[in-house]
């Protein structure tokens, strides 16, 4: 086993950038180290991710796919042995899609050129296939592939769909095994936050967040992304 240089030895050796003061330098350095102690729990946590025995193995859902075609989720692996499926909340009862789903969906899409290197990744939802489409070409999304769920046993059997007909997002992490799909790992954010904050994953899936992290300003309590701004907001 490895045997690490402690954090704080680590941060210690970060040079100073121009015209810190003495006192912005040594909060820095702290900072710094809890910074890389975080990483390596990331690590940690992900190491005991991949380490999980097998989960459940899925039913047999059916989906229509963006040919009109009925699937399972076997057929959504391609090629791989592993599948990202994201379940965004655009049931048909909304007139819009969720604005937080939008958010992380749009990066996704971008990144999803290269994740497919790797896995397999599909976004679901239980409004039509055309109507998600739509949407994605309106924002410009080009390379998510979308399926519309038959029937809501999936959504509430997967998080997606409250008793009372809500809905949630929810990622799941599939893999098959020959020609078996089990499910290996979901987000489980629902009602796992802490006081004062919104439902979260660890690490946050969403650029938007871990970006806002790094500001003073944080995420902060009463602000939320949107679907469209004003232009003097740009």
């Amino acid at each position: 086993m490895t045997t690490l240089q402690s954090a704080t030895e680590l941060a210690a050796a970060s040079q100073p950038y121009p015209n810190d003061s003495a006192e912005y330098r040594q909060a820095r350095t702290r900072l710094l180290a809890e910074e890389i102690e975080l990483r390596r729990h990331i690590e940690r946590v992900a190491a005991q991710r991949r380490a999980l025995p097998p989960g459940g193995e899925a039913g047999p859902y059916q989906f229509k796919d963006e040919n009109g075609q009925t699937v399972q989720l076997a057929d959504m692996f391609g090629p791989h042995d592993t599948l990202i499926t994201y379940f965004w909340m655009f049931g048909p009862q909304r007139e819009r899609p969720c604005p937080m789903c939008t958010a992380l969906l749009g990066p996704l899409d971008a990144t999803t050129r290269d994740l497919t290197q790797r896995v397999a990744v599909a976004v679901i939802g239980r409004s039509p296939v055309e109507r998600q489409l739509a949407f994605a070409r309106e924002r410009g999304w080009r390379n998510l592939k979308f399926y519309a769920s038959v029937g809501d046993d999936f959504a509430r059997d997967y998080r997606g769909l409250a008793p009372d007909g809500s809905e949630w997002p929810a990622m799941d992490v599939w893999v098959k095994r020959d020609g078996v799909v089990r499910h290996f790992w979901a987000s489980e954010m629902g009602d796992t936050q802490d006081p004062g904050q919104d439902p979260r994953g660890a690490p946050d899936p969403m650029p938007l967040w871990n970006l806002l992290d790094l500001t003073p300003g944080g995420r902060g309590t009463d602000w939320y992304p949107k679907l469209d701004y004003p232009a003097s907001a740009a």
